[in-house]
């Protein structure tokens, strides 16, 4: 059964200013290992972040540390939750998350299902 989905578009030269602007943003949104990636693959990955809380019903209090997104030996993405995020999404019945990340030009977009 889908209990949500949420999708998100981030134009990437606009996340790359606003990453520069405050400079402790990155550490803010993302998880250490993200942390390192170039801006293309950060705009994915917030793109991600915000499709997930979407799916979720935007609850507040949910802390950005606590989603991080991986891949797997083939590169395809997944959704890892810890704390927060993971509390949310088990009270809200998810049991599996579908991901999809797609670049084209200055776009990044997510499109996530949260299965239950």
């Amino acid at each position: 059964m889908i209990i949500g989905i949420g999708v998100d578009v981030v134009e990437v030269s606009r996340f790359e200013g606003q990453l520069a602007k405050a400079p402790g943003l990155r550490e803010r949104l993302f998880t250490p290992s993200e942390r390192e990636l170039n801006v293309r693959s950060l705009a994915a990955r917030f793109a991600a972040k915000e499709a997930i809380a979407k799916a979720l019903g935007a609850p507040a209090g949910m802390n950005w540390q606590h989603c991080r997104i991986d891949v797997d030996a083939a590169g395809a993405p997944h959704v890892v939750t810890t704390g927060t995020v993971a509390e949310v999404a088990a009270a809200r019945g998810v049991e599996t998350w579908h991901l999809s990340l797609s670049h084209d030009g200055d776009i990044a977009t997510a499109m996530v299902v949260a299965e239950g």
